[in-house]
């Protein structure tokens, strides 16, 4: 069959956003769980629907099914008059009554409203750029104030969540059409409409996954239940094997840290089973932080298959180099297996899945694709011998796409179209890949620990902000332990902090910190941290010492891309 000589190319999406959730009042701090919903996780499925050759590796990581799920819950005792919706925005989409004009409350949700691309949102459509316009005279005419009505953020609040509308649904939906049409003057059925749309969409993301999966166009994976770093939380040395100078927090080690990433990885796969009703074959870990203790682990959870970035596979080959000088270069288009584990290991294309991320955004969507595809091409033609490469993109579901016009949607609909029939190129995942390879996996001695961001952890740690923060949360598990092992918690109240103590360990606080990233995002995720650090202690009973509230980083660049994305090189070039 002409498919059996195709080259193997697999796309896998990681869908992640850490807790957002303070878990002692249900209260979410910031939005990005359900408006990532409605826009992306919901695109990404609609996307596999419209093409039924494509096929993807779609990974979860499983704090964010938990929150879409407590957005249910939420919306759904709102309904019944039996509680509140926590999300401040969500709940001012449908609230009686707005904040008056004038008012911090008034003035934090018309800012909250306007956290959009300006140029792919907020100006696409007029009726939101005027209420940009007015917001902007609202903030420099203090005194005109008064005069400005609360229709004003009533039609802001509807247009924020329009403007947040995945570009499948705006196609699709009446209602959505029916009240971009209207554009402005939105009644409270308007606005409860909305909420219904929105409502749907979180509750079909389960089942429209799910149902991709038993039809064979998507394999599930998973992460690390709160998406920690598990080869720091096994060992903060470990970060030494990329970078031998880097300078390590005042605590070497992680308290328990092997017993908590253990967790981890169970605590996943029991949300995942009974989100989608199967057991996960492969495990992106974290930010593809891999370790040789970390693949053990993974095996000892019966995972078949992780994957990372191409520096840590270069980083690894080099070591071998080390005792065997005449090794050959296999490269980062094949799988991999490392010493006693028997875990196979793929590799991003950092040059591929960086043009996605940063480059093709402004380019038209056929020559976007018809330029990835020439570079694919380009990699299956330098194939030599019997062996057959191995073409991996991952990237982040979400990020990219605010950047893409509509929301990428004639990107991906080109992306799927020309792969699913390319005739030398072949749509598959990484379990087909390990149950019935292409080739052998290569086998080195031993895997240099590293992400897929440079090979090395310097995104997490090493940075004096990141330091200090690693610092409060090894003072944090030292009061945990002892008090989990005093005997003066029930069993709920030691469940909850250890799901409270996970939610620390979430990489997405480490990666922020940092002088080098904007300074608003940076203000946010320390907030969060520390929410979550001080809770943790008002559930073990213990105070918080007042290193918990000493400002942790301060923040002033601008990454690429608004800092939600990184390349996965220093400098990157196109294959």
């Amino acid at each position: 069959m002409a498919s059996d000589i195709k080259t193997p190319v697999v796309i896998c999406w990681h869908m992640h956003q850490p807790s957002y959730e303070d878990m002692r009042t249900g209260q979410f701090l910031f939005p990005w769980v359900y408006l990532h919903t409605i826009k992306d996780y919901s695109d990404m499925a609609a996307h596999l629907e419209h093409e039924p050759q494509a096929r993807a590796v779609v990974n979860f990581a499983p704090i964010l099914l938990e929150q879409i799920e407590t957005y249910l819950v939420q919306i759904e005792r709102w309904r019944h008059g039996a509680g509140d919706i926590g999300d401040p925005l969500l709940a001012a989409l449908v609230a009686e009554e707005l904040p008056e004009t004038g008012t911090p409350a008034f003035l934090g949700l018309m800012e909250k409203s306007l956290r959009a691309n300006p140029d792919r949102i907020i100006k696409r459509y007029p009726a939101y750029a005027r209420l940009a316009e007015l917001a902007d005279v609202y903030r420099k005419k203090p005194e005109l104030q008064r005069y400005i009505s609360s229709r004003f953020l009533s039609d802001l609040l509807v247009w924020y969540h329009l403007g947040w509308m995945g570009e499948s649904i705006r196609r699709e939906n009446n209602c959505i059409q029916s009240l971009q049409e209207k554009a402005y003057n939105f009644s409270t059925d308007d606005r409860r409409a909305l909420l219904n749309v929105i409502f749907d969409v979180l509750s079909g993301i389960g089942p429209r996954y799910r149902h991709l999966a038993q039809i064979g166009q998507v394999e599930l994976s998973v992460s690390p239940y709160t998406h920690a770093m598990l080869p720091l939380l096994l060992e903060l040395e470990s970060a030494r094997e990329a970078m031998p100078e880097i300078i390590l927090p005042a605590h070497r080690v992680y308290p328990g840290g092997s017993e908590q990433a253990s967790w981890q990885l169970q605590e996943a796969k029991a949300v995942f089973q009974r989100f989608f009703g199967i057991a996960p074959a492969g495990c992106w870990a974290s930010e593809g932080g891999l370790s040789q203790a970390t693949l053990a682990l993974l095996n000892e959870h019966g995972f078949q298959w992780t994957a990372s970035g191409d520096s840590v596979i270069h980083n690894s080959l080099n070591r071998a180099r080390e005792d065997n000088p005449e090794l050959p270069d296999s490269g980062n288009h094949q799988p991999y297996t490392f010493g006693d584990s028997p875990v196979s290991v793929f590799f991003r294309d950092d040059g591929l899945s960086d043009l996605i991320g940063f480059t093709y955004a402004d380019w038209h969507a056929k020559d976007a694709v018809g330029d990835l595809v020439h570079h694919m091409e380009n990699i299956a033609g330098q194939a030599r011998g019997a062996s057959r490469p191995v073409i991996s993109v991952i990237m982040d579901g979400e990020n990219a796409w605010e950047y893409y016009p509509e929301n990428g949607f004639h990107f991906l609909d080109e992306l799927y179209t020309v792969l699913a029939h390319h005739p030398k190129l072949k749509l598959t995942t990484y379990a087909d890949l390990v149950s019935q390879p292409v080739a052998a996996p290569v086998h080195l001695p031993h895997l240099v620990a590293g992400s897929w961001i440079y090979g090395t952890f310097s995104t997490w740690i090493g940075d004096p902000d990141k330091n200090r923060a690693w610092d409060l949360l090894c003072e944090a598990k030292v009061h945990y332990d002892r008090v989990m092992g005093n005997g003066n918690l029930s069993a709920e109240q030691k469940e909850s902090a250890r799901k409270q103590l996970a939610v620390c360990e979430g990489s997405d606080w480490f990666w922020w910190f940092g002088d080098y990233n904007p300074a608003q995002i940076v203000s946010d995720f320390e907030h969060l941290y520390r929410r979550h650090l001080v809770n943790l202690y008002e559930m073990i009973g213990y105070p918080a010492p007042p290193s918990v509230f000493h400002q942790l980083s301060q923040g002033s660049g601008e990454p690429a891309r608004g800092g939600a994305m990184r390349p996965g090189h220093e400098v990157d070039k196109p294959v």
